[in-house]
């Protein structure tokens, strides 16, 4: 058996890692596997480019010019939709015509438009999606919030500001509905949320949608001495550390102000834990938003070396999460990989991932004082029952030959 995962980027984003250790894994169980991008970062050799093609970066920009004239100028929403106008046709691609599945993952922001990823469908290949946001089955959101309006049909999307260009979110679900219409499908949700969510649309009907989680190399992602972490990073050893990370901090979904109101209640409240902790922040803007945060801020830029990252996963006490709106987070299983307990919000997949007061503690939903609640729990709580059971339930539910073997039976089907 032959597969070509296909997605935008090999590295960047979550969707890309995600894909990038499901062909590492399925290389480890003997599938022939090799995947396929627009931007290739490394020099694997299973990794292929579509091409050096110089039309690549004017595809993007072009479908987000459309985004913003039909969202009348306003850049606010720009990459929170996806209208897929344009792309590239890999169908001719020997990699392509050699393989027997074809395994799509995020395939967005000019990669591959709905007319090249219609010829995928109808290329007589068997079609794999493992859905990593809600595009596939809306119109042309990632994310719909509280619109349910997938379900049915998509109009007049909250996320666009008018129809300048006209119903853009229109238009795109029809499309979609004649691509998929005639096409058999499985869709893969990486949790049972975004599973749940696809079997309610109206593009799904008569498609298999089934849920497996992502991968993880739980022999890379381990625990490690906490004190030799820390030297690692210079971190204080006297202190309690939560870990924040997030490669765009002012992105509303990933619910930063909910973690600053929160940390504000503990120092109201609990002073002397406030003093004794601080907040360890990977990604962007960091700088911006020192001033906001009550507690004592540890900035580290974006670590790429993901053993520099199990490091730092494994000199914190706590990863907290306060997004309010994800799917199945690489960062959540890795840290809990490496017995670190995690605090998040009951949305999307996260609940599925921690175990409340088993593995962490999951939160009432946007509510601040609940999630204060949590760290509080949480570094009191005895760290060696957290850790291990963290760790276990990563072990059984997302290790790479759990969630391989699940995969292989719906190549095989």
């Amino acid at each position: 058996m032959r597969v070509l995962i296909i997605n935008t980027s090999e590295r960047v984003g979550g969707a890309a890692i995600a894909a990038n250790r499901l062909m590492e894994a399925l290389k480890k169980n003997g599938v022939k596997v090799k995947m396929l991008v627009r931007d290739k970062q490394t020099d694997h050799l299973t990794v292929i480019p579509v091409g050096n093609n110089w039309m690549q970066p004017f595809k993007f920009l072009w479908e987000r010019l459309c985004i913003f004239i039909a969202n009348k100028f306003s850049r606010k929403n720009l990459f929170q939709v996806d209208i897929a106008n344009t792309g590239t046709n890999v169908t001719h691609l020997s990699e392509f015509q050699r393989a027997d599945v074809i395994h799509l993952h995020w395939v967005n922001q000019g990669f591959l438009s709905l007319t090249d990823i219609d010829k995928i469908f109808h290329s007589g290949k068997r079609v794999v999606i493992t859905m990593h946001d809600q595009w596939y089955f809306t119109g042309i959101c990632h994310y719909s919030g509280d619109c349910q309006k997938y379900t049915n049909q998509c109009h007049d999307c909250p996320l666009i500001k008018g129809n300048l260009c006209g119903d853009l979110a229109k238009s795109v679900f029809l499309k979609k509905e004649k691509m998929y219409s005639d096409a058999s499908l499985t869709f893969v949700g990486c949790s049972q949320w975004m599973a749940d969510l696809a079997k309610t649309s109206k593009l799904t009907q008569g498609q298999k949608v089934v849920s497996i989680p992502n991968a993880i190399n739980t022999e890379r992602f381990r625990p490690l001495d906490k004190m030799e972490a820390r030297d690692a990073f210079h971190l204080p050893k006297d202190k309690q550390l939560l870990l924040f990370g997030c490669q765009r901090i002012t992105d509303e979904r990933k619910g930063f102000k909910l973690l600053v109101e929160a940390l504000q209640l503990i120092k109201k409240t609990h002073p002397n834990v406030a003093k004794a902790t601080e907040v360890v922040v990977v990604g962007g803007e960091v700088e911006s938003v020192r001033s906001q945060v009550p507690f004592d801020i540890i900035p580290v830029k974006y670590v790429s070396d993901p053993q520099r990252m199990v490091q730092l996963y494994n000199a914190v006490d706590v990863y907290v999460t306060p997004s309010l709106q994800d799917n199945l987070p690489n960062t959540i299983m890795e840290a809990m990989a490496c017995g670190t307990p995690c605090v998040g919000f009951k949305v999307g997949g996260i609940s599925e991932m921690i175990d409340h007061k088993e593995t962490g503690y999951v939160a009432i939903y946007k509510d601040a004082q609940d999630f204060a609640d949590g760290i509080l729990w949480t570094l009191a709580a005895d760290h060696a029952i957290l850790s291990r059971q963290a760790r276990n339930k990563v072990m059984i539910t997302y290790s790479e030959n759990a969630v391989t073997r699940k995969y292989i039976e719906i190549y095989e089907d």
